[in-house]
């Protein structure tokens, strides 16, 4: 158990996702969370005839899209491309809007979700002293790398890690190696000196594994492994049992 560095995934894992931060609306007669009404608001200074309920189906539309096509064989579909088929459903010629539009929707929904990003605070401390003694990364699949950058900034802990690797830039999303030997080659590490830590057996453990790395699967709530994923190397309910594994 020799290790020189331990990798992260991100959401889940060292920062947990809570809907109940997301914005509510109203949509239909019902109370929804979602970042359709931050977009709604910028969308209907230009294009005023779309309601916030064309907005809404056509943001879950796009994430419904984004996600058919990173089954097929786990490419990132980038925030771009999602939100270029976004404007399609909406029936809009994202080129005829003003240079910059997009982007001001991208990152008014992604904002939302990084303020919908909770840090524990013992993920702080631990991370802290992990720091003290390994190479640490962060390895994401997510489709807008300054999002993920930006919760590790706000959560104080960004400058602790040696890289942050996150799928929109390498192309490829987690369980694929891709991402895995972008992450070890910044590094200068073997993956026989890695520890891989993650909440999803099919995506963290799987990945890591088949790049022969060892793998610490956050299993909070005691679910069986799915079929083709070996027995991790340890499992865990919460991150801060690192530190009895790795005697810190």
């Amino acid at each position: 158990m020799g290790y020189t560095a331990i990798l992260f995934d991100l959401f889940d894992t060292l920062v947990r996702f809570d809907r109940e931060r997301m914005p509510e609306i109203e949509v239909n007669g019902k109370t929804v969370r979602s970042s359709a009404g931050l977009l709604h608001a910028i969308l209907k200074t230009q294009v005023p005839e779309v309601g916030i309920e064309r907005c809404y189906e056509a943001l879950g539309a796009s994430w419904r899209e984004a996600e058919r096509l990173r089954a097929i064989d786990h490419r990132e579909v980038p925030a771009a491309a999602r939100f270029a088929h976004f404007f399609q459903t909406l029936g809009l010629d994202e080129s005829a809007l003003p240079s910059g539009f997009g982007r001001s929707l991208i990152d008014a929904h992604r904002n939302a979700l990084g303020r919908a990003a909770e840090f524990p605070p013992h993920h702080g401390a631990l991370l802290r002293r992990l720091a003290e003694r390994y190479r640490l990364a962060v390895v994401s699949n997510f489709d807008y790398t300054p999002t993920a950058l930006d919760i590790l900034e706000r959560a104080g802990v960004v400058e602790l890690f040696d890289t942050i690797v996150v799928s929109d830039e390498v192309g490829w999303r987690k369980p694929r190696r891709d991402i895995f030997d972008a992450a070890l080659g910044r590094l200068g590490v073997r993956a026989e000196e890695s520890l891989f830590v993650g909440d999803r057996a099919d995506m963290d453990v799987l990945g890591a594994q088949q790049v022969g790395m060892d793998a610490a699967w956050i299993n909070r709530d005691r679910e069986p492994l799915p079929a083709g994923v070996a027995r991790p190397t340890y499992e865990i309910r919460d991150l801060g049992e690192l530190a009895a594994i790795l005697k810190l």
